[in-house]
């Protein structure tokens, strides 16, 4: 059976409106905050801008934000200029992502599956799969990029934040990878790694952190990008890259050309900082701890219609106090390692640590106060951002560009759950966190060097995660399913939520489309391995004299008009990373996936849901469904040779 329509052969690839002011009244929202909400000024509408006919193109992306973080899927968060968005545009409840932000950043550019184009895991892997094609750790020359199609068919392109697909500028480390500006972007203004060590900039000089069309900059220093004077100004990073994107799309606002920008913003992920007056937005709110706050999203969930009324919510991870052993061969020579290939049943048995993960009852008090903190922060983050987005959207209003523009919103990935201090979470860490002196400074820019990389950790990431299971780097909903909101150019009412399965491939296919841009279709000529006899060009394209991998997402614009589409894709979905695994039936019903023990079960077997009932992954159905389960894992390994990929010996995430 196909797979994700990855390369051709064997294997090809595989409602309800929401009443945003109702919903705002069922949350409570308070939209009088003139620091969250982006009011507009009266004044004369303006002139449209005279265009060759095609929608500018805004992509507006989170980093490590959760399912019910907003207030439209959920959300306690006040985000009024995204429930604005969804007003004049839908909601999609099934959108699917890569597990980590470098993953789902390469296949959005490539518009294709990770291991084709280098990043079969985020950064290059350390172990057996060391060297191999297509886990380079950055975009290599064979993909396609999404920027250089548009730019080459006649739009301007820009990106504002993070790029994480490469750091080698021109006449840089080969092996580094290309920086945007390589890449098709006509400017560019990006943080290159995964994160950044401080929100507020203080890069030293010379850092080789920040580029802008190609050169490195260092931001907030002086006579750098944020600084005034010679003296650093204020810089923070969501603020700072909305600035930039609205300057270049102003610098070619006559010229009739229309724009793709990719907003690409590095909130709400690590570390923890917002400047006020988000910083103290939410104090208290956090007070009733983990379970309380999840609860309620989940039935605001169902009230929205966001998910069906009566759909189980995953339930949380068993509280441990101290973590699990490992096997006594854990890390020795001979260890026998537990992946998706090799269960129990055929003799292996190892596997590593697991965690601690506290629940809010079992919290000391000082524990408590930094956790709410940390999700205060947060939640601060989340808002300033929609602020923001906020500003991007007026902007276009103010220009006479929003009608003739498409904009879709999502985040990378789902929440971001890593312990605070190695494995174990909560831990002292917390308790010297709450004292005077340092609880004072949690997310401020005087946290720099403190601080550095501070998150909210586990327990308030399953929250991010409600209803989902899992978090980041894993294959449960919770890490691969993300908050979605589209608008179609004219687009002034809202329309039901589009529930079809859907992918971050397939917003590359949609801005290609509605930009009218041809595929690249020639086939490559064949290239055989002398040592292995395959033809290293089986299934690439010819763009540019590269030999390339083509476009397999498939494009939304048909289905986003529709009130009620039907299935967008008739063929299996298949994914892995780090070792865990997940395999979509043709229908989007079924899903296989593999989770490593400790956090997956302890035989190593594979997990089966019906996610048409069950998208909180909480009933394992592969026992009552035999034949079924092993159907999957046979479509999951044809989708892994159709794309390249190989699977660990050892499962490990990303950290």
């Amino acid at each position: 059976m196909p797979h994700n329509g990855i390369l051709p052969g064997k294997f090809g690839k595989s409602a309800i409106a929401l009443a945003v002011f109702a919903s705002m009244a069922l949350l409570g929202c308070n939209n009088s905050d003139d620091a969250a909400t982006v009011t507009p000024t009266p004044s004369p509408t303006p002139a449209p801008v005279v265009a060759d006919g095609r929608p500018n193109i805004l992509y507006i992306m989170a980093d490590d934000l959760g399912y019910s973080d907003i207030h439209a899927f959920g959300g306690e968060i006040e985000t009024p200029n995204l429930d604005a968005l969804v007003a004049n545009g839908r909601i999609l409840t099934n959108h699917h992502t890569g597990t980590v932000s470098a993953i789902t950043r390469a296949m959005l550019i490539s518009g294709t599956d990770h291991h084709l184009v280098g990043e079969g895991t985020m950064g290059a892997p350390q172990d057996e799969r060391k060297g191999l094609p297509g886990y380079e750790g950055y975009l290599n020359d064979s993909s396609l990029s999404v920027a250089q199609l548009l730019k080459d068919g006649g739009y301007h392109t820009y990106i504002a934040g993070k790029w994480h697909l490469g750091s080698s500028i021109v006449g840089g480390a080969a092996t580094a990878g290309k920086t945007p500006d390589q890449w098709g972007f006509e400017r560019s203004f990006s943080l290159l790694p995964g994160a950044a060590g401080n929100h507020f900039g203080h890069e030293a000089a010379g850092s080789k952190n920040y580029t802008e069309d190609g050169k490195y900059v260092q931001p907030g220093q002086p006579g750098q990008p944020g600084g005034v004077g010679g003296t650093p100004a204020v810089f923070y990073s969501t603020d700072f890259f909305t600035d930039k994107l609205i300057s270049y799309i102003d610098a070619n606002s006559k010229d009739g050309k229309p724009f793709f920008a990719y907003a690409a913003y590095t909130t709400p992920h690590w570390p923890l900082q917002v400047p006020e007056p988000w910083l103290s937005k939410y104090k208290g709110k956090y007070d009733q701890g983990y379970e309380a706050i999840a609860a309620a999203r989940y039935e605001r969930l169902q009230a929205l219609g966001v998910i069906p009324s009566g759909q189980p919510a995953a339930t949380s991870t068993p509280e441990t106090l101290t973590r699990s052993a490992a096997t006594a061969n854990d890390g020795k020579a001979g260890a026998k390692y537990i992946n998706a290939l090799n269960s129990a049943a055929a003799g292996y048995s190892d596997y590593g640590q697991g965690r601690v993960n506290k629940k809010w009852a079992s919290l000391s008090a000082d524990e408590k106060k930094a956790q709410a903190r940390y999700m205060e922060i947060y939640a601060g983050m989340v808002s300033n951002l929609d602020h923001n987005i906020g500003r991007l959207i007026q902007h276009l209003k103010d220009t006479g560009q929003y009608d003739n523009t498409f904009i879709l919103f999502q985040s990378d990935n789902g929440a971001e759950g890593w312990p605070i201090d190695s494995a174990a979470d909560p831990t002292a860490t917390d308790t010297a966190n709450a004292q005077p002196g340092k609880y004072e400074k949690l997310g401020t820019d005087a946290s720099f060097g403190g601080l550095p990389g501070l998150s909210y950790g586990l327990r308030w990431a399953e929250v991010s995660a409600t209803p989902f299971s899992q978090l980041k780097g894993m294959m449960g909903e919770g890490s691969i399913s993300t908050p979605a909101i589209a608008k179609l150019p004219g687009q002034k009412s809202n329309l039901p939520a589009l529930r079809s399965f859907t992918h971050v491939t397939d917003n590359t296919a949609t801005f290609l489309a509605l930009a009218k841009v041809t595929l690249p279709s020639q086939a490559a000529p064949p290239q055989i391995d002398p040592k292995t006899g395959a033809d290293l060009n089986r299934g690439k394209v010819v763009y540019n004299g590269r030999y390339v991998y083509p476009v397999t997402g498939k494009s939304l614009v048909d289905a986003l008009k529709q009130g009620a589409p039907g299935l967008i894709r008739t063929t299996p979905f298949g994914e892995e990373t780090y070792g865990r695994t997940a395999i979509y039936s043709a229908d989007g019903r079924w899903k296989a996936r593999f989770t490593e023990p400790p956090f997956g079960p302890v035989d190593g077997h594979w997990e089966l849901f019906d996610l048409s009932i069950d998208r909180g992954e909480t009933n394992d159905l592969s026992a009552q469904y035999p034949v079924l389960t092993s159907n999957l894992i046979s479509q999951w390994k044809g989708y892994m040779s159709d794309v390249g990929g190989v699977n660990p010996l050892r499962p490990k995430g990303f950290y």
